[in-house]
């Protein structure tokens, strides 16, 4: 029997385990950006007319630069974390 690799959605294959160490940097910058401009937004304006569109233009901004800052800072936070945390693998 021919085992199928696994897929995403369709017949879009998952990406090899070597692109998670720049997908989780880009997913958290994402998610994180978009959260705390949203509450930032809310906090300074309210829900205003047209929030969205403001929302969007500022998260957009926001991620521009959060992307590129965790993945310089990410390493630089492991080894910090390293200092509290023994990070070798279990055998």
């Amino acid at each position: 029997m021919d085992k199928q690799a696994p897929k995403i959605i369709g017949d879009i294959p998952k990406l090899p385990l070597k692109y998670a160490g720049i997908l989780i940097p880009f997913f958290l910058s994402c998610l994180m950006s978009a959260i705390i401009s949203m509450i930032n937004m809310i906090k300074n304006l309210g829900f205003i007319d047209g929030f969205f569109g403001l929302w969007l233009s500022a998260w957009l901004v926001s991620w521009m630069f959060a992307f590129p800052i965790v993945l310089v800072i990410l390493p630089l936070v492991r080894r910090f974390v390293g200092l509290f945390v023994d990070m070798r693998t279990p055998h």
